[in-house]
């Protein structure tokens, strides 16, 4: 924690600011430890105030010792003066996606009333940028994450038959992930078949599962708080389905070139490309609409984006998915999907759930 607030604190002596107001879920673990569901961080070069209310008192205590407690009451523009009412600062930025347009005016009025003025400024995505960097201890979590993830599909691969529902399914997965450690679900389980698969968010339905059909699994497992992320698509097949086997083997050479040749130091829209283009070199581009990943932490979707539209460059110790697509509306769909590591400049993955044929 000692190292992840002096990585803020020189974040704000590059943006000349003199203090950050945290509201962003996320961040205030990251930088506090603290897990409840309300509060706020506010940090300036000295100062490291936990600001919660009367039900969190005692768990922010326990939860983050060297942080100042402040009890909270009311309305933040109530109670933040008070807070920094000796720091003498003149910016104060805060989370432009997670402060409200009209907290915001109230803040901007409450401030304003200060004797030498105090100055909101909009900042975005600053403590994500450093929460894509993952210490020892954050790999170490989601590598377990990863093998609870791996278990289950082990699990689900040993029960799955015709005539199982969707729903069914995604309950087996979830009871698994839970009985074997996971704190809990970081997403809602994807079990889809046939033509539902071919909707990259499906819900689980009532559908049963048929023979020479795609099967979609989309899930995670989470430990102290961090996410792993898996997608499997398999067929019930008497035999080579030509149509599965297909798609399934051009999505599957699209991760592996992504896989084997992404690096340090390569762009987030050079990364996606490398997928892109051989599935653009089959015919089915249009049939790819979603990023080919994107981080994965303490949040399920956090930087970085490796997608065609983004900015950025991948580096070293950033955790993400690699999870190539081919959606056919009026067939079913196929994803494959890793967490992957960059370690010494290459990707390690981190999943290790088998995938070579996706016959089962």
């Amino acid at each position: 924690m000692v190292e992840r607030l002096a990585k803020l604190r020189q974040e704000l002596e590059k943006k000349n600011l003199d203090a950050i107001l945290i509201a962003q879920p996320e961040n205030r673990r990251y930088l506090s430890s603290f897990t409840g569901s309300a509060g706020y961080l506010v940090v300036s070069q000295k100062k490291a105030v936990l600001a919660t209310d009367f039900r969190y008192i005692q768990q922010a205590k326990e939860q983050s010792p060297d942080w100042d407690i402040f009890r909270t009451l009311g309305d933040i523009h109530k109670w933040l003066p008070e807070v920094i009412s000796d720091w003498h600062i003149e910016n104060i930025g805060f989370e432009s996606r997670h402060i409200s347009y009209a907290v915001y005016q109230q803040l901007v009025e409450t401030m304003s009333k200060f004797t030498q003025g105090v100055r909101l400024v909009a900042v975005d995505a600053l403590v994500e940028q450093i929460r894509a960097i993952k210490d020892d201890g954050e790999i170490a979590s989601i590598m377990k994450a990863a093998k609870i993830a791996d278990d289950a599909f082990d699990y689900i691969l040993t029960i799955i038959h015709p005539d199982m529902t969707e729903k069914e399914a995604a309950w087996q997965i979830e009871r698994f992930l839970r009985d074997n450690g996971s704190e809990s679900v970081p997403f809602e389980i994807i079990a889809a078949s046939g033509p539902h698969s071919s909707l990259p968010h499906a819900q689980p339905s009532d559908r049963v599962f048929h023979v020479d059909e795609p099967i979609l699994f989309d899930f995670g497992a989470k430990i102290e708080g961090y996410c792993s992320d898996l997608s499997r698509t398999v067929c019930l097949s008497s035999g080579e389905n030509q149509k599965f086997s297909e798609i399934y083997n051009i999505v599957l050479e699209a991760q592996m070139a992504a896989i084997n040749q992404i690096q340090a130091g390569i762009s987030v829209g050079d990364a996606d490309s490398i997928a892109r283009s051989v599935i653009r070199k089959y015919g089915y581009g249009d049939f790819f609409g979603h990023s080919l990943g994107h981080g994965i932490g303490l949040a399920t979707h956090e930087s970085p984006v490796v997608g065609p539209l983004s900015t950025g460059i991948l580096n070293n110790n950033m955790i993400f998915t690699v999870e190539p697509g081919i959606y056919l509306s009026d067939w079913g769909g196929v994803r494959i999907e890793d967490t992957v590591i960059l370690k010494n400049d290459r990707i390690t993955v981190l999943s290790k759930a088998d995938k070579l044929s996706g016959y089962f």
